[in-house]
């Protein structure tokens, strides 16, 4: 008569083995987290002093093969650790928070990923592209019998395309896809001439891209190689970046950046360009004349400089956020800076200048994963999904929605609106905000004169929930 097999259960498997589970998958900290309250094998089971529990160990061990984690020397790595008080899951949970931010956001509806320009907004949900508001230069990517749309309404490519990242500004806006090809539509400057509908880089086409930021009259993308190319029809304060103020309508490399490391990051200001290299470094060029360059003048840069004052604090950035009049960025701590001439959007307690970075002190005890300026307003999302708004009312943008359109907030404070929600990703446009919630709610609150939040009411000061129908 065979042998009945024996059952084993968990608790009979070694722990080296149960490690090897939980690194294998594409596990969260959250997902951690609650592994870890399931059964005091996971609380207990790790036999290194070093770690708090098997589930902690698991998190060091995804940390140490995330890209962001492990692109941040010792000493930074060191100080990450000791700013989440030892505890890897939260370590983890930043790591994959700093990327999504910028990135695409995991949701129970897909894949998602929101962005903004002055009048529009534009959603990705499962490499589809969605557009709603008005744009009179083709930024709308509708066709050319549209240039207002009053839902979000998919836009049609030549192909089925796969879409993985959006940017949109006043006269154009950019797409990269899964196969790493760009396309773009909006003013052609140089044929004066709208472009209806997105159309292909050809230039491009070798070159498989990352991620694209739109100016007002440029254009940047980053390649997978960490090369950022740009191309325009002004270039009048040097934003492309190559040295003169020569217009150029192909994509052209640029060259200082390619010899001092990878980039990885990128992000557009109306007429300068802010990027960060591989080892947190951050570059800058164009416009000086608003103190978004964070080097203390009003010169423009003809091509990029390092800002200093992050390498003098031995600071190393991961995400940027280039703004109309100032710009804002993340180190790998989890603290925020702020420069520029935004006025009251700054958010140190003051209307005044700041022409070099300066720590958002009032935030100092938060762990930020994104932050998103624009037109007098600044957004800071933090671990657990709260958002911090600084700024001016103007339109109910900023998100008081029981003080009406106007006044500022010199100092952060938190959204009480949007409390009752994990946000995921922020963007904002001139007059109008929007966020992803965890659940793949899309909210929306200002102006919506021209439909940018995705419906037919004006103004709406109480963030309202965007539907759209995904296909």
């Amino acid at each position: 008569m065979a042998e009945t097999p024996r059952l084993v259960s968990l608790s009979d498997l070694p722990s080296h083995l149960i490690l090897k589970v939980l690194i294998s998958g594409s596990l969260s900290a959250i997902d951690l987290v609650n592994i870890e309250l399931t059964s005091k094998i996971f609380e207990y089971g790790s036999h290194s002093w070093d770690f708090k529990s098997l589930a902690d160990h698991a998190a060091s061990l995804l940390c140490s093969l995330h890209p962001v984690f492990m692109g941040l020397g010792l000493i930074h790595q060191k100080q990450l650790i000791e700013r989440c008080n030892g505890n890897w899951k939260r370590v983890l949970r930043f790591l994959l928070s700093i990327v999504e931010s910028s990135d695409m956001v995991e949701t129970p509806k897909g894949k998602m990923q929101i962005t903004t320009g002055p009048k529009v907004t534009m959603v990705i949900n499962n490499s589809k592209v969605y557009s709603c508001g008005r744009s009179e230069y083709g930024g709308l990517a509708q066709g050319e019998d549209t240039n207002k749309c009053a839902r979000l309404t998919p836009i049609v490519f030549p192909f089925s395309a796969k879409v993985i990242q959006v940017s949109v500004n006043d006269f154009n806006s950019a797409f990269v896809m899964q196969s790493g090809e760009v396309f773009t539509c909006g003013w052609d400057e140089f044929n004066m001439d709208e472009i209806y509908s997105p159309r292909l880089v050809d230039a491009l086409k070798s070159i498989p891209c990352k991620q694209v930021a739109v100016g007002y009259y440029s254009i940047a993308c980053l390649s997978r190689e960490g090369h950022v190319y740009t191309f325009g029809g002004r270039n009048k304060h040097g934003e492309l970046g190559h040295g003169d103020t020569m217009k150029r309508q192909v994509p052209t490399v640029v060259e200082l950046l390619k010899n001092v490391g990878p980039v990885v990051q990128i992000s557009a200001g109306p007429f300068y360009i802010l990027a960060v290299t591989e080892d947190g470094s951050v570059y800058s060029f164009g416009d000086g004349s608003k103190l978004c360059l964070g080097h203390g003048d009003l010169q423009n840069k003809l091509e990029p400089h390092v800002i200093q004052a992050f390498k003098t604090n031995g600071v190393h950035i991961l995400r940027v956020s280039a703004g109309y009049a100032h710009a804002a960025a993340i180190d790998s701590n989890g603290y925020v800076y702020t420069w520029g001439k935004g006025g009251s959007a700054l958010g140190h307690g003051d209307k005044n200048d700041k022409p070099f970075p300066e720590i958002l002190f009032h935030l100092k005890n938060h762990l930020a994963v994104q932050v998103c300026v624009t037109y007098m307003k600044t957004f800071v999302v933090v671990e657990g999904g709260s958002v911090y708004g600084i700024g001016g009312f103007i339109h109910g943008s900023l998100g008081f929605y029981g003080e009406g359109n106007h006044g500022l907030v010199v100092k952060p404070r938190v959204l009480e609106s949007l409390k009752p929600h994990r946000v995921l990703q922020v963007t904002t446009g001139k007059f109008h905000t929007m966020v992803v919630t965890q659940q793949g709610r899309l909210l929306g609150f200002g102006d919506n004169s021209d439909s940018q939040l995705g419906h037919h009411s004006l103004d709406w000061l109480e963030p309202t929930e965007t539907f759209f129908s995904p296909e």
